[in-house]
């Protein structure tokens, strides 16, 4: 069988070991019943419909014709570096900084990514994203993060 999309072809079997390696992960928890979910029951639904995602794109990526194969580009390492870097600053400050520090950091560091970056911009979206975590999370869901530094 010939790959006709090497992208999708290569999303599409990210999606599937992704999915796989985080079922994997949520069937080390409870999974309870759909009326009572345990701890693993969301990542175990989230995890499967990834592959299922994934089984689409893959079978796309070996049926449907694409112009040229759409051939895999060169890595991005700097935009991919400075998201994987926001989210474990996220993770470290959480607990350290509060809610509010650590999603401002996370917003700011991750909005480096673009080729395009003005820093107007991304004090807006800091800004609305900052208070959208806090509506959601904390006065929607009313989780019990600290939102600053203890």
């Amino acid at each position: 069988m010939k790959i006709k999309s090497q992208r999708d072809f290569g999303s599409g079997l990210l999606f599937l070991v992704l999915g796989g390696v985080f079922a994997t992960a949520a069937g080390d928890h409870s999974l309870g019943t759909p009326a009572e979910p345990g701890d693993g029951f969301f990542p175990l639904i989230l995890s499967v419909a990834l592959m299922v995602l994934g089984a689409l794109v893959l079978f796309k990526a070996l049926t449907l014709e694409a112009d040229g194969g759409h051939p895999l580009g060169p890595i991005a390492w700097r935009p991919l570096a400075l998201i994987v870097s926001a989210v474990v600053v996220f993770g470290v400050a959480l607990p350290r900084l509060g809610l509010l520090p650590a999603a401002a950091l996370l917003v700011l560091i991750a909005s480096l990514a673009s080729a395009d970056w003005h820093w107007r911009a991304a004090l807006l979206c800091t800004a609305v994203l900052t208070i959208g975590s806090w509506a959601l999370f904390v006065w929607g869901l009313k989780l019990d993060w600290p939102l600053w530094p203890a």
